[in-house]
């Protein structure tokens, strides 16, 4: 009898965790519906936009040109995507841009690591030491002011010159420093915010059980900086993306879909949809970067207790 009675007890206490798991997951489908239907109107509502401004365009003058070599109609581009990529070829345009954008997606990625990398120990450093902080930011700042058009071609130049025994620094590598140098920034930045962010009632208590600076940093600072942290990661992310895109552009690296970009502008007079896919395709290059980054967080953050009503 005692057992039955404790087995029942045992799962009343657990139906209620049972059902708020479910509610938090119902929560957040419903969140992730809503998300994607405004992200469907807003793509639907730029289509409407652009047909707008074109048809328009060939009533009234506007300063820029809305012809269809230069502007071309949303389903011509959806066509054109469809289309050989060159004559007598069997790989159509969509497809020479997936290809692209997958290469990039690694070049970006392997930038993103680095730079995510150099970023977090900036903040560490720059958080550990005051006069660090003072030294370093006005630097990490201005670091960003220059243009990137114009270091491209710098870095490669330097990076041909670099070999240490049988490595060969190579262009690839140019491409990847550059999405690394775009996207320590957000991240050091962000993280350094984030790791000033534990309040002193709970700096105090940790000191107060006599915790070293490595637990201080890995127990409270690094906890308290996840809010900071998702973000600046995206931000970098995106900016890794756009690093190698135009990396790929000013160094003219193949097989990238900056490259590209670069090849299908050429033939706009008589293919004009062609470089608007490729164009497409890098920016959904960058989403789908934030997009992983935002599935990393739901990973590391699935066990901890979700904000909404109880």
């Amino acid at each position: 009898m005692s057992q039955s009675v404790t087995v029942t007890k045992a799962g009343m206490d657990a139906a209620p965790g049972r059902t708020a798991r479910s509610g938090s997951a119902g929560r957040r489908f419903k969140r992730g519906a809503a998300s994607a239907g405004w992200a469907l109107l807003g793509i639907l509502l730029s289509v409407i936009m652009w047909e707008l401004v074109k048809a328009v365009g060939s009533v009234v003058p506007f300063p820029f040109n809305t012809s269809d070599t230069t502007m071309p109609n949303v389903w011509t581009m959806v066509t054109g995507a469809f289309q050989p990529e060159m004559r007598g070829s069997s790989t159509t345009v969509l497809q020479a841009v997936i290809m692209a954008a997958g290469y990039s997606l690694m070049i970006a990625m392997g930038g993103f690591v680095v730079g995510v990398s150099v970023g977090l120990m900036l903040a560490i450093t720059m958080q550990r030491f005051a006069f660090m902080e003072r030294g370093l930011l006005p630097f990490v700042i201005a670091s960003q002011t220059v243009p990137l058009i114009a270091l491209a071609p710098l870095i490669v130049g330097i990076g041909n010159r670099f070999s240490v025994g049988p490595f060969e620094w190579s262009t690839t590598y140019s491409v990847m420093f550059i999405a690394a140098y775009l996207a320590f920034f957000p991240l050091s930045v962000g993280a350094l915010r984030g790791l000033h962010a534990p309040t002193a009632t709970s700096l105090e208590l940790m000191r107060s059980y006599a915790a070293k600076p490595r637990q201080l940093l890995f127990k409270l600072r690094f906890p308290s900086s996840i809010p900071y942290l998702v973000p600046a990661l995206k931000v970098s992310a995106a900016s890794a993306v756009v690093g190698t895109v135009i990396a790929e552009i000013s160094t003219g690296v193949r097989g990238g879909i900056g490259r590209l970009i670069i090849e299908y502008a050429r033939e706009i007079t008589g293919q004009p949809a062609k470089v608007y896919v490729a164009v497409f395709g890098a920016i959904i290059l960058g989403l789908v970067a934030a997009a992983l980054v935002t599935a990393f967080d739901l990973y590391l953050t699935r066990n901890l207790p979700k904000e909404g009503p109880a």
